[in-house]
Order: structure tokens, then C-alpha cells, then sequence
């Protein structure tokens, strides 16, 4: 009686919604989430993709502090290492779309990815956010929320594993505060690197890793009885989900988020193929379980 309660609670919040979500930047009528207290699901986590992105400038302090106010359960964020190797927040190997420069981050030294502009490309507002370092956002979110820390292309930073650990050992009393469920872990880290996680395992095995699967065929060659040696998500893209794809990966023993979210029509779905929680630029249009 009680799932059946709360499944039509959901269900009437999304009634309210009335059209289809926007996928721009515009102010959201609702900002009121509706507490779900029990969807049968288990433990939903709600994770902010590069900070509130639909919101500030991805991958910064203003998008994670945001993410932050909306209360999401945990900041997605991505990393490389500059030239003179300090870990950086950063998605793309260049710096061209976000910033008001160009190059390659490996090639540039922190002073000078510092010196970028990363928030006039998508506002004026934002024109003095800088390229955060991992270390930053450790010491300021990391005992406030959860983190998912994403490796992007390690294969061309060796030896960024060892990086990686350092500094998350120099912030062993990270902490997750517990907005909705007791379960969720206050650093998970994932690429789309198996190599590079299996040297995270070894090198790190208390720290949970997920598998990022961004195609077909990248899905076709994995294998889940290996995976879960080393792993313990397996997070994909919304147009690989299914439910048979999320039962073989519970069957295995691991987890699963869901990215990229912009269309909150897509969460009754998702919540009924019983995903672990999803990868989404509006965190405060997700309904709390």
C-alpha cells in the first residue's frame, strides 16, 4: 500500500509538470521537489551532471555550489592534468568550447589554465570563474556531498591514477553529508577506461569505481563477471537503457546511474527500469526518494 501510495504521489508530480521539460537554461516553474518516501527502488541517487550545469557554467565552482544549494546528492565532475601535473576540472581535452582560449589542457601549465575565462561562454555573469583544481572542490565540497569524480581520457595522462590517489588520501576525511539515503559513498570515481580502473582497484581498492559505456558497441564487449572484479557501477547512456541491460548489471552485483538526464519526463521510466539514480543538468527538478 505504501509503494502504491508514493508511486502515485510521483506520478501527480509529474501530472503538475504539464508540458514537456525544457532543455535550456530558462527559470523552472518548480522549484519545490515532491518527497517520494518509498518507490520500491531502493536507494535513488540524484547527481548533479557537472554541477548544476543547466543552471552555471559546467564544471565550475558557481555550477557545483549550486548543485550544492539544490541539495543533489552528489557533484559528477570531470579530470585531467595539466602540463605541470595538477589535477584540473575540465571536460573537454581542449579548452576551445569553454573558455575563452585555445590548446589542449595537457599541454598548458596551471598558471596558465588559470588564467582562462570558463564562465563569459555561458554568461556574462560567470566572466570571473576560473578552471577549478580537484584538490578546490575536495576541500569544499567534499565533507558536504558526495562526489563523482570522472577520469576523462587517462590513457593520455599516465600515471594520473596514482595522481588521483594522492589526492584523495590527502582528503581522507571526506564525508558525505546524508540529505536522503544513509548508502550514498562520499567519493566514487569512473571512466570509461577499463585499464585505468582495474590500476584504481589495485591501487585504491576502498574507493567504489563505475564503468562509463557510452555505446553499443562498447556495451557488446563487456563482460560483467569481470567487470565486477574491479567495479562496482556500471553507469550508461539513456539510449542504451533497458531492462534487461539494468538486471543483468543488479544480477552481477553492481549499480547503475543513468546520464545524461534533461527531460524529467524520462524519470518514471528509469525509476520503473529500477536505475540506481541518474546523471542530470537540473538537479532540483528531481524528485527526492
Amino acid at each position: 500500500m505504501k509503494k502504491a501510495v508514493a508511486f502515485i504521489t510521483m506520478m501527480a508530480w509529474f501530472a503538475l509538470l504539464g508540458y514537456r521539460a525544457s532543455e535550456d537554461t530558462a527559470h523552472y516553474p518548480y522549484q519545490t521537489r515532491i518527497e517520494v518516501s518509498d518507490t520500491g527502488n531502493g536507494n535513488w541517487i540524484h547527481i548533479a551532471h557537472r554541477g548544476a550545469s543547466g543552471y552555471a557554467p559546467e564544471n565550475t565552482l558557481a555550477a557545483f555550489a549550486k548543485a550544492d544549494e539544490m541539495g543533489a546528492d552528489m557533484l559528477e565532475l570531470d579530470v585531467q592534468r595539466s602540463s605541470d601535473g595538477q589535477l584540473v576540472v575540465i571536460h573537454d581535452m581542449t579548452v576551445d568550447r569553454t573558455s575563452n582560449g585555445k590548446g589542449k589542457v595537457g599541454n598548458m601549465t596551471l598558471s596558465e589554465l588559470r588564467r582562462l575565462d570558463v564562465g563569459s561562454w555561458y554568461s556574462a555573469d560567470f566572466k570571473d570563474e576560473v578552471i577549478p583544481t580537484l584538490q578546490e572542490v575536495l576541500m569544499r565540497f567534499g565533507e558536504r556531498t558526495g562526489l563523482l569524480i570522472e577520469l576523462k581520457s587517462p590513457e593520455f595522462y599516465p600515471g594520473i591514477e596514482q595522481d588521483l590517489v594522492a589526492c584523495l588520501q590527502l582528503h581522507s576525511q571526506l564525508h558525505a553529508v546524508d540529505r536522503h539515503s544513509s548508502l550514498i559513498p562520499p567519493v566514487i570515481v569512473q571512466s570509461a577506461n577499463a585499464d585505468s580502473l582495474q590500476r584504481l582497484h589495485k591501487l585504491m581498492p576502498e574507493i567504489p569505481l563505475g564503468i562509463v559505456i557510452t555505446s553499443s558497441s562498447q556495451l557488446s564487449k563487456l563482460r560483467m563477471n569481470e567487470v565486477c572484479t574491479y567495479a562496482d557501477y556500471v553507469n550508461i547512456s539513456m539510449r542504451l537503457v533497458s531492462r534487461g541491460l539494468i538486471q543483468k548489471i543488479h544480477q552481477s552485483g553492481m549499480k547503475s546511474f543513468i546520464w545524461t538526464i534533461r527531460d524529467m519526463h524520462q524519470i518514471p521510466y528509469l525509476l520503473h527500469m529500477k536505475a540506481d539514480g541518474i546523471i542530470t543538468d537540473y538537479p532540483d527538478r528531481v524528485p527526492v526518494l
